[in-house]
C-alpha cells in the first residue's frame, strides 16, 4: 500500500484549514486517512504550521511520500532536514551529537528568522497607523481651517468697516 502525506481541506470558502494527514494515496482527498500528523493555517500571517514530529519524521522515513506543498510545509518544520542528518549519520559521516548540534544550530536560525518577521509585520502595522493618524489629523485642520475661513468676514468689509468708525468718530471729536 503506497502512503502519502498530504492535506486535507477543511475550513469555509475563502477560509481554508489543512490538516496534515498520512493516507492510502487511493483515498480521496478529504476521505479516510491513517493518521492525522497536524495542521497548517494559511490564514494568518506568518502561516501556522503545527506538526507533531517524531510522528512525520517516522512515516517520512518509512517510505512515506509527501505531496509537493505537504513536502515545503514538512521542510519548513525541519523534518525533512532531521531525516537527511540521520543519513549522514547512518553513512558514518557525522556522529549522532553532531547530528543534534546542526540540526538545534538550525532550527534556532529558523526561529529568529520567524521571529524578525512577526516583528516587522507588527512595526509596518504600527507605522501605517501613524500614517493613517497623521493624515487623517492634516484633513481635520484642513477642514477647521475652511470652517475658519468661512465665518470670518472678508478683509474688504474690515477695511470698509474702518474708515467709516473712524470718519464718525472725527466728526463727534470735531463737534
Amino acid at each position: 500500500m503506497a502512503t502519502k502525506i498530504r492535506l486535507q481541506r477543511h475550513g469555509k470558502k475563502g477560509k481554508p484549514f489543512y490538516y496534515i494527514v498520512v493516507a492510502d494515496s487511493r483515498a480521496p482527498r478529504d476521505g479516510r486517512f491513517i493518521e492525522r500528523l497536524g495542521s497548517y493555517n494559511p490564514n494568518t500571517n506568518p502561516a501556522t504550521i503545527d506538526i507533531n514530529f517524531e510522528s512525520a519524521l517516522k512515516w517520512v522515513n518509512t517510505g512515506a511520500e509527501p505531496t509537493d506543498t505537504a513536502r515545503t510545509l514538512l521542510a519548513q518544520k525541519g523534518v525533512l532536514y532531521k531525516k537527511h542528518l540521520q543519513g549522514g549519520v547512518k553513512k558514518g559521516a557525522l556522529t549522532p551529537e553532531q547530528a543534534e548540534v546542526k540540526f538545534a544550530e538550525w532550527v534556532a536560525a529558523k526561529e529568529t528568522k520567524v521571529e524578525s518577521k512577526k516583528e516587522n509585520l507588527v512595526k509596518a502595522k504600527l507605522d501605517a497607523r501613524k500614517a493613517a493618524l497623521a493624515q487623517e489629523s492634516k484633513k481635520k485642520e484642513a477642514k477647521a481651517a475652511a470652517i475658519i475661513a468661512k465665518n470670518t468676514p472678508p478683509v474688504e468689509e474690515i477695511v470698509a468697516e474702518e474708515p467709516a468708525e473712524t470718519s464718525a468718530e472725527t466728526t463727534e471729536a470735531a463737534e
